[in-house]
């Protein structure tokens, strides 16, 4: 369903002001007439609706007690961001914080690792131990508040972090095994071609293991498409000169839903076994922190590590992990092999009716979350509660304003690993992420930054344009249509929160002007102080022929704001003008990622140029169908 933006519903309301409509109602007309603009995004049907003001009431009553402990979580938050509350004369503590990885001290308020003084000093006061387990105020701030502290962290610096750790001498005699997650989303991959840089030249890595995150977001738009997102890999891996026998396979997943890790973790167990240490690597927000918790509650890491490893902090910030994280993988034995591929079976075998209600409940939650589920289940212990670093971040785009939850309960005596457990131990280290240069992401706001990336399956917005309209992307990106014999379809892949709007050419700029850093186009935000600092939108032209009318030419990838598929008439040639801030990527995808999204659309809204929207059904890996057998 359509549902139209409240500035647009207001437009309507004023009387004496006869609609211009995009589209062919847009020829001629007066100078007093009106433009209309479409703001077009999903509308749940009205089951979806029940269920999520259901889930929505049930929030309410889990944050009711939270509510009355507002004040005090200003205040611990003021007092945990204060600058003042260092103190250089205290040396660092040489632990780690469990969230990032960064040394915690008490020195330096704007370097990774940082504690109030006062808090530090207090979980010093047991000796060492007592800092064992403890988050550093940006980690503090991240899982509470979903706000991240300004550090004074370049990206030289985690480049030398990453690499250093590259170039150890390789333990147990042989190299490691390279895990490079990669977002599907943002192929092809900025940060792939920088791999060979941070290897030494005399490193004998034993290959890399390219994994395809984030597959979750997108809509399957033809059968196969999984097939040909591989392929798309493929190309990207050779591209940067990866292939032969140093790209030992390549693995889509999402590290959020679970689909595909149970693959993976057969993959890594089968051929990998135990022979050295694994680093998963990848650019900033690329998903490497949700993996790396993901196989923490997997069969990958040994049965103790859950209760004794705390999980990454995860968050929509990118750069999160500033140092090393890891957990220790278990030895792949034939007898756990053998328990694990029963286990497997078993649960193939099971339908979601004979799941648990809370089996239930969670599987529901994630097919709001995206459109391919997977179940990562243990076999050799039951998953228990333990202290640790955990938060939804998909809930940061809508609790800003809320209490932050209740801080986890310490464990008196927290678990250590015996000496056994780790002398030869094989371990799996979450590595800081890559800096991608020329994006978007690094021009925004942690606000604006939870708004712009997807956290929810991706529904296609489609529009059909003619020659003389424009497509603006929130304020981050603009397509214009220049030149074309006939109308052509231009499909919005992004952020379900951006909005979109079309206009005439010959109104496109007073629009961006009167709008831009207001509500209206959402992203940026903060009106005109916050414009005068923002880039502005530089313009590339760009020529594409059409090869038919049910499958995309090329994508136009506005940074990572998102991408437009276009759609023409075979041998239509297309004169397109797209624009990005300044000093951002704007690439040209050919061949598209999705080429036949256009067809996921309903009907075309009349007067507009506009077709409703259409969310395709989840699917869930490893669980049969209700009624076959």
């Amino acid at each position: 369903m359509l549902r139209l933006g409240t500035a647009l519903l207001a437009r309507l309301a004023r009387p004496r002001a006869p609609l211009r409509r995009c589209g062919a109602a847009a020829a001629g007309g007066s100078g007093e007439e009106q433009e209309r603009f479409v703001f077009l995004e999903y509308e749940p049907d009205p089951a979806e609706r029940a269920a999520a003001a259901a889930l929505h009431r049930e929030r309410e009553l889990k944050l009711k007690p939270r509510r009355e402990q507002r004040a005090r979580g200003a205040v611990a938050a003021a007092a945990m961001a204060m600058p003042s509350a260092s103190d250089p004369s205290v040396p660092p503590s040489g632990v780690s914080c469990s969230g990032c990885g960064a040394e915690l001290q008490c020195g330096d308020g704007g370097a990774p690792g940082f504690v109030p003084a006062e808090k530090y000093r207090s979980l010093l006061s047991g000796g060492p131990a007592g800092l064992r387990g403890a988050v550093c105020q940006r980690c503090w701030a991240l899982a509470h508040h979903g706000s991240a502290l300004r550090l004074r962290l370049p990206p030289a610096e985690h480049h030398r972090v990453l690499s250093a750790a590259l170039r150890r001498p390789p333990r147990h005699g042989r190299g490691p095994l390279l895990l490079y997650v990669l977002d599907v989303t943002e192929l092809p991959d900025p940060v792939l071609p920088q791999l060979p840089a941070l290897l030494s030249p005399d490193l004998p890595a034993a290959g890399v293991l390219v994994v395809g995150n984030k597959v979750d977001l997108l809509p399957a738009d033809c059968r196969g498409h999984l097939g040909r997102l591989r392929q798309r890999v493929a190309a990207a891996c050779a591209r940067a000169g990866l292939q032969g026998a140093a790209l030992v396979d390549i693995r889509l997943v999402s590290a959020k839903t679970g689909y595909g890790v149970e693959g993976l973790v057969s993959r890594l167990q089968r051929s990998w076994k135990c022979a050295g240490d694994v680093y998963l690597l990848g650019a900033t927000n690329s998903g490497k922190s949700t993996l790396f918790n993901t196989l923490l509650r997997s069969d990958y890491c040994k049965s103790r590590a859950p209760d004794i490893v705390d999980r990454a902090t995860v968050s929509p910030w990118p750069g999160t992990t500033l140092n090393l994280l890891k957990f220790p993988i278990i030895n792949p034995t034939c007898d756990r092999i053998f328990r694990r591929q029963e286990r497997l079976k078993e649960e193939a075998t099971k339908t979601e009716d004979q799941l648990s209600t809370e089996e239930k409940k969670y599987l529901n939650q994630l097919k709001k979350q995206g459109y391919l589920v997977g179940r990562v289940g243990r076999t050799f212990q039951q998953q228990n509660s333990s202290a640790e670093v955990d938060f939804d971040p998909d809930l940061l785009s809508y609790s800003m304003d809320e209490d932050p939850r209740d801080p986890p309960k310490k464990h008196e005596e927290r678990e250590e690993f015996t000496h056994n457990e780790v002398k030869d131990a094989r371990w799996c280290f979450d590595t800081p992420g890559i800096v991608k240069e020329d994006c978007v992401l690094n021009l925004l706001t942690e606000k604006e930054v939870k708004l712009v990336l997807p956290s929810h399956a991706i529904v296609p917005r489609t529009f059909i344009l003619k020659p003389g309209m424009v497509l603006f992307l929130a304020a981050l990106g603009r397509i214009d249509y220049l030149e074309g014999e006939k109308p052509a379809w231009f499909s919005v892949l992004a952020s379900n929160l951006l909005p979109v709007h079309v206009t005439t050419l010959s109104n496109a700029d007073a629009l961006y002007e009167k709008h831009a850093g207001q509500e209206f186009l959402k992203v940026p935000m903060g009106g005109e102080e916050r414009m005068k600092e923002f880039p502005p939108l530089v313009p590339q032209d760009i020529t594409l022929k059409g090869i038919g009318t049910t499958e995309a030419v090329a994508d136009i990838k506005l940074s990572s704001a998102g991408w437009v598929a276009v759609t023409a008439h075979a041998e239509e040639e297309l004169l397109l003008r797209a624009y990005t801030p300044k000093g951002t990527a704007l690439v040209v995808r050919e061949p598209p990622l999705l080429p036949y999204i256009s067809a996921i659309r309903g009907a075309r809204i009349p007067g507009t140029p506009a077709y409703r929207t259409k969310k395709p059904p989840s699917f869930v890996e490893n669980l049969r169908a209700t009624g076959s057998r």
